[in-house]
């Protein structure tokens, strides 16, 4: 492996039914060398392996199917990582409602069940294996996002080099739920909403119209600068935490005025210090 030229290894673990299969699908066809269901035991053998034969694009699936060895994952990824590759890890997660309607829709069968756990427990369990490595990982929900969503972020999150922190905005609407990928979390709904315009009602947070609206609230503004403030504050601590990836959610009633200005402020703001990216969860749809 040369400098000029890393391999770029991507590791995908989460919850079944998440969407695994569709990241998995959207890499390949991006031109990774991929691989499902791999046994940890397997994983640094599989890297070096494929990294001699001039593989430069490599993405596996590793997950609860695995057992309990799935624990020594972070431990792999550390050393992989100390021997110069660059390792992205995604986790997909979903609502524990919206995992078992899929499954119910789908008539399949966990690959816990046959532990003779019920399909609540079955996620349950699932979340406490993969939590040493979910930890390390950045995280998408998918509980509200349709396929070609889903596959339009992976391909984002594929194009940003795992050098350093990646510091990601996200916009939603409360009525639709708070996003389980969040680290942290801001409510903006006490601030004047545009949908009460008739105006700014078929608008977004995107248009100059809205934002217009509220850089003219001066207690917009205000919040808008108190939580630059909090995360310029704080962006140092988790990047001595050697955090890859941090979520800063902000959330509005809908998800399309308020908290998409906020987003699209703060990516702005933030560009030229970090690697930042920006997501509108409702816009996204």
């Amino acid at each position: 492996m040369t400098k000029t030229t890393p391999l770029q290894l991507i590791l995908i673990t989460g919850l079944s039914g998440s969407g695994k299969s569709v990241a998995l699908a959207v890499l390949e066809d991006a031109g990774f060398y991929c691989v499902d269901n791999l046994p940890v035991e397997l994983f640094s053998q599989l890297v070096h392996t494929l990294q001699s034969t001039g593989t430069q694009r490599i993405a596996v699936t590793i997950d609860a199917r695995t057992g309990h060895a799935v624990a020594q994952l972070p431990e792999e990824v550390k050393q992989l990582r100390q021997a110069g590759y660059l390792v992205q890890i995604l986790c997909l997660d979903a609502k524990t409602d919206t995992l078992i309607k899929r499954y119910s829709e789908t008539r399949r069968r966990h690959p816990l069940a046959s532990s003779g756990l019920t399909l609540p427990e079955c996620i349950a369990r699932e979340r406490d294996l993969i939590a040493d490595i979910s930890a390390l990982a950045h995280h998408i929900d998918t509980s509200d996002l349709r396929p070609n969503t889903l596959r339009n972020w992976i391909k984002e999150f594929a194009a940003v080099p795992n050098t350093g922190m990646t510091l990601l905005f996200e916009s939603f609407g409360f009525k639709h739920g708070i996003p389980l990928d969040a680290d942290f979390v801001f409510d903006i709904r006490c601030l004047p909403n545009p949908h009460y315009d008739p105006h700014l009602r078929p608008l977004t947070g995107r248009d100059p119209e809205v934002a217009h609206f509220l850089q003219q609230t001066p207690e917009a503004m205000r919040f808008l600068n108190d939580i630059h403030n909090f995360v310029s504050n704080w962006l140092p601590a988790f990047e001595r935490d050697n955090r890859t990836y941090f979520t800063v959610a902000i959330g509005c009633t809908g998800g399309r005025h308020r908290s998409v200005f906020f987003v699209e402020s703060l990516h702005k703001q933030f560009s030229d210090k970090t690697r930042t990216l920006a997501r509108h969860r409702e816009l996204d749809l």
